[in-house]
């Protein structure tokens, strides 16, 4: 095993470990929501109390797991369409650099694990993960760009993400108009 893959699985345990700590909160959140609702106890006649927190943990960590691969996917894109689009690097060294970053994401994920009680501090340490590790990403990879590619590589990401973000607010915002003028008040 060589060193350059000592940190090959860190992603995939970053991905695991953040759709895990969603899944927890979200699952605390559901079944307060069924109990609530009176719809728990009629849960509890088919199913035992385990496996219905197991059942939902299990679909929730499967949400999410695919939600973050999915923007894994999505980010791993961008920063070689950026690299194509603003470094001088043809061999792709810079990007065997940046693989190394994934340690960041590793431990803010392990420091997740401790805030599954407020979404609030949860999306915030996955923003401060993303935000860090943009900034270590510009650092490594500023060897090989210029300053009008720098400025270029920064103003693509941040514009790429703004639009994607602003995009899916939209497109709930939408969603929740439609859903509020489709009720018969």
């Amino acid at each position: 095993m060589s060193n350059r893959y000592i940190t090959s699985h860190f992603p995939l345990i970053s991905i695991l470990i953040f759709s895990l700590t969603f899944a927890l909160y979200t699952q605390s959140f559901i079944l307060t929501q069924l109990v609530e609702l009176g719809v728990y106890e009629g849960m509890r006649e088919f199913f035992s109390e385990n496996g219905i927190k197991l059942t939902l943990l299990f679909l929730l960590m499967l949400f999410f797991f695919m939600v973050f691969s999915a923007l894994k996917l999505i980010a791993d894109t961008t920063v070689e369409l950026s690299m194509l689009f603003f470094s001088r690097d043809e061999e792709g060294v810079e990007l065997n650099k940046i693989r190394t970053g994934s340690a960041i994401f590793m431990a803010l994920s392990i420091a997740s694990l401790a805030l599954t009680h407020d979404i609030l501090y949860l999306i915030a340490i996955f923003v401060a993960a993303c935000f860090v590790y943009f900034i270590y990403f510009v650092y490594k990879v500023s060897d090989s760009l210029s300053v009008l590619g720098l400025i270029g590589l920064i103003f693509f990401h941040v514009i790429f993400w703004s639009t994607f973000l602003l995009a899916i607010v939209y497109a709930l915002v939408k969603l929740y108009n439609s859903f509020m003028a489709s009720l018969p008040l």
